[in-house]
């Protein structure tokens, strides 16, 4: 089990560096230098966020592995403490908006609220609703006008601070909407209880998921270029054919995942080898602070490119040189903290916050149970 949950610390630091790629290249406007280095930085996009949620789903599905010997009133308590997780990374995401409209915490926020009342579904379960919400979100785009609410050229939300639009923003049309990017959240809780440990499951799902992989992305590459061919064109034509995060179709979610997995699984394979070396447990601190690194990113990293006048109108070279020299620095800043603290700054914050709100919850609940 140590072994496992280091992988998914290797994996959570990859992802981090993979959301500052994106963000970092977002912000800087990089369109132009190398077509290499764009079609490159371009695979990260939407597949490092995915994986982020993936993990965080593995990781409710940690905290619930000795759910069996749990009473009822421990399975409430870790069911709202998940709740309250989710509750103060809404609030927090929400007030963060203003900062990064692009900012993921809300809406994580959202999904660990719903995850709380499936803690303890059955495996079958967890995978139906995970097949009825991406199979069921393209219907949703023959009734709900997906760009209601956006400026596409500059990738604003000019509804945003209306309740329909918020509404409309974080459960449809938002960068990562509840629905169906829930979805990726029940998939890693139905992973997260598989015996990744084992040499057998980490073949069967890494050879499983790279089929899929290359299956998904050949067919709908095919299918562009015959759409091409044709003389097929045209924005909506793009969308239903492609494979990115915008709109979350099926064969985005499902690359994404299959992505997701292979990574997934070389990291934890990594850990089984390289758990005791240095290199590996400094990258393990990173990403036990991914939380404090994907707030630090916006505040200091994009705070510097505005300072140097940076943001907007760089090539691709420059917003990847800034992106390895933020991950560099978190890295190193994480090797050091580590060293006298086992916990970030914003993650040791967070938790003080969920034990309060816990003891709160945990003295009203045997209130009532008195009663």
């Amino acid at each position: 089990m140590s072994k496992r949950i280091h992988g998914i610390d290797l994996a959570r630091a990859l992802a981090i560096f993979g959301m500052v790629v994106v963000n970092f290249k977002l912000v800087m406007g990089a369109t132009t230098g190398s077509t290499l280095l764009i079609s490159a930085s371009a695979l990260f996009e939407g597949r490092a966020a995915a994986l982020f949620v993936i993990l965080a789903g593995i990781g409710l599905a940690l905290s619930c592995r000795k759910a069996h010997h749990h009473t009822l009133l421990q399975r409430k308590q870790l069911q709202n403490k998940v709740a309250m997780r989710g509750i103060l990374l809404l609030c927090l995401g929400l007030l963060y908006l203003p900062v990064w409209p692009a900012d993921i915490l809300h809406f994580y926020g959202c999904y660990f609220i719903l995850a709380s009342w499936l803690l303890f579904a059955s495996h079958r379960t967890l995978l139906v609703l995970c097949a009825v919400i991406v199979s069921t979100f393209p219907a949703l785009l023959l009734i709900i006008d997906y760009s209601q609410g956006w400026h596409w050229e500059t990738l604003t939300y000019l509804e945003l601070w209306t309740p329909q639009g918020m509404l409309r923003r974080i459960f449809y049309n938002g960068f990562h909407p509840v629905f169906p990017w829930f979805a990726l959240l029940l998939f890693g809780m139905w992973l997260g209880r598989q015996p990744l440990h084992q040499s057998a499951t980490q073949k069967r799902l890494f050879k499983a998921a790279l089929l899929v992989l290359i299956l998904i992305e050949s067919a709908f590459y095919l299918l562009r270029m015959m759409a091409q061919n044709v003389g097929i064109q045209g924005e909506e034509i793009a969308f239903l054919l492609s494979t990115g995060p915008i709109p979350p179709l099926p064969q985005y979610l499902i690359s994404a995942t299959a992505s997701s997995v292979i990574i997934l699984i070389v990291c934890v394979r990594l850990a089984q080898s390289y758990h005791h070396t240095a290199v590996f447990r400094s990258l393990e601190a990173t990403g036990k602070l991914s939380l404090t690194f994907y707030i630090a990113h916006i505040l200091i990293g994009m705070g510097t490119l505005e300072a140097l006048d940076m943001l907007g109108g760089q090539s691709i070279e420059h917003a990847l040189v800034s992106s390895l020299l933020f991950c560099l620095s978190s890295w190193l800043f994480a090797t050091l903290w580590h060293r006298r603290f086992t916990q970030g700054p914003v993650e040791w914050l967070f938790r003080r916050l969920i034990a309060r709100a816990e003891a709160c919850s945990t003295r009203i609940m045997r209130v009532n149970n008195t009663e």
